[in-house]
């Protein structure tokens, strides 16, 4: 009985002492600019946040919340459904369980902290970063200076960077004019490909596909620009699988998932980072 207690305590020991700090960025806002005015309430998947973010916390690791101005993030309540994990209603009663524990949403005494705060404590103290999806980011993290500060500086320390579904369009925050290049796009105008420190990165994200195949959840809205088309004319190399296949891209140190059903194949490739 001592053996096995004391081979359980050094397990133990071993994996806190492998533990990492990942920071988790997700979207201040809860509704998308569609064209000729109209809005879509949107905020992030229940499952592409859960699965990856239960995954780190069973190996031990910490995780700290953040948006770019420190609100309470909203869920997107379309994403509360059982073929976001693969027909298993008790998954997914499993994974909205930790989310309510976590408290994230509660507007009141959610933990999340503005990305402000994530650089007063310093880039250093984090091991990897991971931006979920929803269509939430293609609001606000697209060209958010607080973001791609942060981007920058796990770029250059070459860290785990892992987004999934729309999260992939939080790689334009790190340009130099993300927020002139997205506007470009939104007008339908062809910007001119920037210089930036993912030129070049093959990467996956929700594809032009699958937004025509889901396109009616818009309620008759239509997006201002799609996220593929986005990636692929800021000039990075595109790869996709078919719709809602789950498929995982890795690049140096980005890691992008396409769509909802590829979140636990990021989790697990974070996992993996985070050993070595």
């Amino acid at each position: 009985m001592i053996k096995k207690l004391t081979a359980i305590a050094l397990a133990a020991a071993a994996m806190n002492a492998n533990a990492g700090n990942v920071l988790v960025v997700l979207s201040d806002e809860a509704t998308l600019d569609l064209k000729a005015g109209k809005t879509f309430q949107t905020g992030f998947y229940l499952n592409e946040l859960m699965q990856p973010v239960k995954m780190l916390m069973d190996a031990g690791h910490t995780i700290t919340f953040a948006t770019p101005q420190g609100k309470a993030p909203t869920l997107d309540k379309g994403s509360v459904n059982p073929m976001f994990f693969g027909g298993d209603q008790a998954a997914l009663d499993a994974h909205l369980k930790l989310l309510e524990q976590l408290r994230l949403t509660d507007k009141d005494s959610s933990p999340v902290v503005s990305l402000a705060r994530v650089e007063q404590q310093g880039y250093g103290k984090y091991d990897a970063v991971y931006v979920p999806g929803g269509h939430a980011p293609m609001q606000d993290l697209l060209a958010s200076p607080a973001l791609g500060k942060v981007l920058a500086a796990f770029h250059k320390d070459g860290k785990p960077t892992a987004l999934v579904c729309h999260g992939p369009i939080a790689l334009l925050s790190a340009m130099p004019d993300a927020k002139g290049f997205s506007m470009k796009l939104a007008q339908g105008a062809t910007p001119t490909q920037p210089k930036w420190i993912y030129a070049g990165y093959k990467v996956t994200v929700f594809s032009n596909a699958e937004e025509e195949a889901s396109k009616a959840q818009l309620g008759g809205g239509e997006m201002k620009f799609y996220p593929e088309t986005a990636l692929v004319k800021a000039g990075l190399k595109f790869s996709k699988a078919a719709n809602w296949e789950g498929h995982m891209v890795t690049d140096r140190e980005l890691i992008t998932g396409q769509n909802p059903a590829s979140a636990p194949l990021v989790g697990k490739e974070l996992l993996v980072r985070l050993q070595k």
